[in-house]
């Protein structure tokens, strides 16, 4: 969009030349004209939920944190009078070192937990570390793993590792990379970057952890009849279970970042927050009431299309002439994915759920399929892709600015109100 901005211009007019003058005397004069700035790309600015998440690294200061650091410095820089003063002076230059690099509380946890666990000697699950550490519930001498309680420990230790990976990533690798190698300096667009390159990390490695364990299921390019043919699904392999609860702990430390943000809400915050809880009660329905099948499917179609989202928009943010190719990679993999999969997967609902497979409610043999199960399923996924839907108009909304408009190059602003 092209935005006016005023602009001071002050040039030099002799007198003779205005109006009612008498001298040929040199006046500066003050003006303002309007500047029009050029247009800018809306792949960097299209904000489509999964991956835009800030971390604790990209939020906004506000005034009283920057006077309570102010504070805490200038205590720390008196001279100790005694122990007490000594123990605070300690205290304090944990909250600061904490403060800059926000990584520091959740890696001293992870350490704490790992080296007491490596170095009790007991490695089962009779230790009571194991839950956290690893996942829980071995059936025998097999590869499958059944659930319980426990795997809630699983989920609550690794929010803790995503936190710290996310944070130690953004401040110790991309935040350097972004400012010193790429020569980007604009605090908004230095953010932006380690957002979509964390997400571009974390995509990068679960979607092909994702698709081969499809690969290596019945499930290879998302099959439906499969997906009801075995429930209950009440055991499963150990990737499998690694896969499904890694991923539960990262968006429920995703849901946790968007809910302690302290950003101005973007555009599409209210569809962001519907789109988390949506996530989450998939997840845990699809979890606890044996329909991981269907999870899995789900998974992956949001991580290889976000994937796909984050290298347009880091690209974008890098003036690559690839930035074109990269964002009609996505739209496709987005169409594909998010909305022929997904309706797929509910026509099969639809059709599939009540006549493959049993078909009855049975607490005892934990069998969910039922009449019951059927509208919950239905409008959980139906209610993502209501979201989807929604992305997608604003996605092809970007797509008409570059195909006919030519809107390509991202040259917005450095100015904080202008992200």
């Amino acid at each position: 969009m092209i935005q006016p901005n005023e602009t001071n211009i002050s040039y030099s007019m002799k007198k003779e030349h205005l109006p009612f003058s008498t001298a040929n005397e040199d006046v500066t004069v003050n003006t303002k004209i309007k500047a029009r700035s050029r247009r800018t790309s809306s792949i960097g600015k299209i904000n489509l939920g999964d991956n835009n998440i800030n971390s604790f690294g990209t939020m906004s200061e506000s005034k009283e944190s920057k006077i309570a650091s102010k504070n805490r410095l200038q205590y720390l820089s008196n001279t100790s009078k005694n122990d007490k003063d000594l123990l605070k002076k300690i205290w304090l230059s944990y909250r600061e070192m904490n403060y800059r690099h926000t990584w520091l509380t959740p890696l001293l946890i992870l350490l704490t937990v790992y080296i007491t666990y490596y170095t009790s000697g007991n490695r089962t699950e009779t230790n009571p570390l194991h839950q956290f550490v690893t996942i829980s519930y071995k059936i025998g001498d097999t590869d499958n793993y059944g659930k319980g309680i426990k795997d809630l420990s699983f989920i609550f230790f690794h929010m803790i590792f995503f936190t710290f990976l996310r944070e130690f990533l953004m401040d110790l690798v991309i935040r350097p990379l972004t400012i010193n190698k790429l020569k980007i300096t604009a605090k908004h667009k230095v953010n932006r970057m380690m957002e979509q390159v964390y997400s571009i990390i974390y995509y990068g490695i679960s979607s092909p952890f994702g698709l081969y364990i499809m690969y290596n299921s019945d499930l290879w390019l998302f099959k439906t009849t499969e997906m009801y043919q075995t429930y209950p699904d009440l055991y499963n392999s150990y990737l499998m279970k690694i896969y499904y609860l890694g991923q539960a702990a990262f968006w429920a430390q995703q849901a946790c970042i968007l809910v302690l943000q302290l950003e101005k809400p973007r555009k599409d915050h209210n569809e962001l927050i519907f789109h988390h809880i949506v996530t989450l009660l998939l997840i845990w329905s699809s979890y606890v009431f044996h329909f991981t099948k269907i999870g899995l499917s789900v998974y992956i179609t949001m991580d290889v299309s976000d994937f796909f989202l984050a290298s347009s928009k880091t690209l974008n943010y890098l003036d690559s002439n690839l930035t074109q190719v990269t964002f009609i990679s996505f739209v496709f993999s987005w169409v594909y994915l998010r909305h022929y999969v997904n309706l797929k997967i509910l026509w099969s609902v639809l059709t599939e759920f009540r006549t493959v497979g049993q078909y009855t409610l049975n607490f005892a043999t934990q069998q969910y399929k039922c009449w019951i199960s059927l509208p919950i399923v239905f409008i959980l996924i139906s209610a993502l892709q209501l979201v989807n839907m929604y992305w997608f108009f604003l996605i092809l909304r970007i797509l008409y600015r570059i195909v006919w408009l030519g809107i390509v190059k991202d040259e917005r602003s450095d100015s904080e109100s202008e992200d």
